[in-house]
């Protein structure tokens, strides 16, 4: 198998000469297989077995009404698969057609590589961005496993190992995983299929590609990474514009009634703070556990909770702050919501007929069945009234990734086969309650799990529980990669929690943690805190007067930077241009294609935040360009260097070309 150069990537067409060009640079292999999946508190150990695999040889391309066939054979001569290519402008759809009765279970494609690509995507990535040389599974799952926690536990508070140490990628897990990669050499593939997959970049002359199911495919080419961009986006789906108000500062995460809601929104005003909304995630009310405070999971008002709120949510939206809560598809056993669907059969049974309960950390909980089609309209239902009627503004759509392998569905579907898919049901659900109440483009939502049509249905996501620390595999600095990683495929809309959420023991959130976390949020499509797991033992928003100004001058950073950014959105919407950018979208340098710490927002801003605790100062590479320094104004023109980056003064470059520069450059007025 010889490796393609960029060129003839890009270059094959409709042509029946092109494509099968294309498709002797490809291999095929088909067999069977049986793997194990057991889980633990949304976290997955998978054991695989092949039994048989067969290499298939590819016969001549024939012209047919649709594209263009030929025959797959075995050693022996035998016609297993008919392969069928269908070309579309810059993408060539690929399927199968079984020639046989062997139930073949495993698909193993092979496509050409060198030493000097470079591979992105295949969901969220917190540690790695460039994917050559890894191993990756595409298995949705919890991505701060309790084994995780605890083995950062130890190792660093009771060994005192160095917390910037990273674990190997082979043990990440992620909340979103996608059968999709980008190429450096400027072409995509994806496959569609929700069956668990291995895609394998750590050879050097070929990828390698495993499928637990005979699944089809789509390679894709183009000039440029926005075009790449346009076409994957054209077939997975776009999100939509984001609604006006997001933009107009700070969505302060709070938490412990109304109360607190009121004291907080007069503090900051004193400040000046920029507040578009506040996000109260135990609207439905709470409970303490071992972990701390955590959410009744009965999605409804609690109005002993937060008293008032059906007057206060819309006397806040008159001052211009938005309210917004928190739901997912569990629901509390002790709770009326759950006595109610339990009754009626709407939720994920056991191998006894029993609902299925599981434990996500100290309690036990049920899932909602979202291949009963009464449930996904009752829980549909659940969202249209007691949240979208009753004037949330937005919310926290949560979780997805805990569908187990051993439950029985309504519909009789194999788990194994839709757990994937669950998150992207999830957010289908939410995103059609919006739709059908006529609030798309006024009211948020934001997942946290994914698959392929996540792209479609969701309006944001955001990157998940890191670590309150300054730790590479899931703190701070993991938000960075995982931003990147999304937007190579096709998801380019995505933030985190300002100053994180898991906080356990020595790991504690510091007053420095989250303002350099708020540094970086402000120049991200949304700027959301959130209090953390434990909230006493947090730094919040409110720390002290220092942390105060801080983000109050953060906060009108992002509502100055609103005509920018929704630009921004609106290509996204369009052209599938995510809003964070890789470097090497627009620079094809060697060191744009390796850069995981630093990213574009939109065209024009260059931001390297500071994920180093108690620096002054940032090394950071700029792309060939000229630069303006936003803080002391100074030109640069490309190359390694290095800035002062005292609090409040993050990294951040504005490109001299830009069509905005004027009212980029005032945001260090701010």
């Amino acid at each position: 198998m010889e490796a393609m150069s960029k060129a003839q990537w890009h270059q094959f067409s409709s042509t029946k000469t092109g494509l099968q060009q294309l498709l002797a640079s490809l291999s095929f292999s088909v067999g069977t297989g049986e793997a194990i999946f057991k889980m633990h508190r949304g976290s997955f150990k998978i054991k695989e077995y092949f039994k048989e695999k067969h290499n298939l040889t590819a016969g001549a391309l024939v012209q047919t009404d649709a594209g263009y066939c030929c025959g797959l054979k075995n050693k022996s001569g035998d016609e297993i698969l008919e392969l069928r290519l269908v070309p579309n402008n810059t993408r060539v759809d690929f399927s199968f057609k079984a020639l046989t009765d062997q139930p073949f279970n495993r698909l193993w494609l092979r496509l050409p590589s060198d030493a000097k690509e470079h591979i992105y995507g295949c969901g969220e990535n917190f540690t790695k961005f460039d994917l050559k040389g890894e191993k990756v599974r595409i298995w949705v799952q919890e991505h701060q496993s309790v084994g995780k926690i605890a083995k950062k536990i130890i190792l660093e508070k009771v060994f005192g190992k160095n917390p910037k140490r990273m674990n190997p990628y082979q043990r990440q897990q992620s909340y979103y995983v996608q059968p999709t990669f980008l190429s450096s050499k400027k072409y995509f593939v994806h496959f569609d299929t929700g069956s668990y997959m291995v895609f394998d970049f750590s050879h050097a002359g070929y990828h390698e590609i495993i499928c637990h199911e005979i699944a089809g495919f789509t390679i894709g080419t183009a000039d440029t990474f926005e075009g790449l961009m346009a076409s994957l986006s054209e077939k997975l789906g776009r999100q939509p514009l984001l609604p006006d108000w997001v933009y107009d500062g700070a969505i302060l995460g709070i938490q412990g009634g109304m109360q607190p809601v009121e004291d907080k929104l007069a503090l900051v005003k004193k400040y000046d703070m920029a507040v578009a909304g506040v996000w109260c995630q135990d609207w439905q009310g709470a409970r303490i556990t071992a972990v701390g405070k955590q959410l009744m999971w009965n999605w409804k008002w609690d109005s002993g909770w937060y008293q008032d709120l059906d007057v206060k949510i819309r006397e806040m939206k008159r001052q211009g702050v938005r309210f917004l809560g928190y739901i997912n598809p569990f629901l509390a056993v002790e709770k009326e919501l759950y006595q109610y669907a339990s009754a009626q059969g709407y939720c994920v049974k056991d191998q006894t007929g029993s609902d299925y309960l599981v434990k996500s950390t100290t309690f036990a909980s049920a899932m909602v069945d979202f291949t009963n089609p009464d449930a996904y309209e009752w829980i549909k239902g659940i969202i249209k009234q007691n949240m979208i009627n009753f004037g949330l503004a937005g919310w926290m759509a949560d979780f997805g990734e805990y569908l187990p392998t051993d439950c029985v569905l309504f519909s009789g579907e194999n788990p194994k086969s839709i757990h994937n898919r669950w998150p992207a049901i999830w957010a289908k659900i939410n995103r059609e309650a919006l739709e059908e109440s006529g609030r798309l483009g006024e009211i948020l939502f934001f997942t946290r799990a994914g698959h392929t049509e996540t792209v479609a249905h969701s309006t944001m996501m955001w990157n998940g529980d890191q670590y309150v620390d300054w730790s590479l595999d899931g703190g701070m600095p993991s938000v960075i990669p995982a931003m990147l990683s999304l937007a190579c495929c096709g998801f380019g809309l995505s933030h985190s929690d300002t100053g994180g959420f898991s906080t356990f023991f020595h790991v504690k959130r510091s007053p420095e943690l989250m303002m350099r976390w708020a540094e970086m949020n402000a120049f991200s499509p949304l700027f959301r805190s959130h209090e953390g797991v434990r909230p006493d033992d947090n730094a919040q928003f409110d720390a002290n007067e220092e942390v105060l100004r801080h983000y109050a001058k953060m906060s009108r950073i992002h509502a100055m930077l609103k005509p920018y950014l929704k630009d921004a959105v609106a290509l996204n919407h369009v052209r599938g241009m995510p809003v964070v950018r890789p470097m090497f979208f627009h620079y094809d340098e060697p060191r744009a294609y390796t850069e995981q710490y630093q990213y574009l927002l939109g065209r024009d801003i260059l931001a390297a935040p500071t994920i180093e605790e108690a620096a002054a100062r940032r090394t950071l590479w700029l792309p060939r360009d000229r630069w303006i320094h936003l803080w002391s104004g100074s030109l640069y023109s490309g190359g390694e260097t290095e800035v002062e980056t005292p609090l409040g003064h993050p990294a951040v470059f504005i490109r001299e070309k830009s069509e905005q520069l004027q009212l980029l450059l005032a945001l260090k007025d701010a």
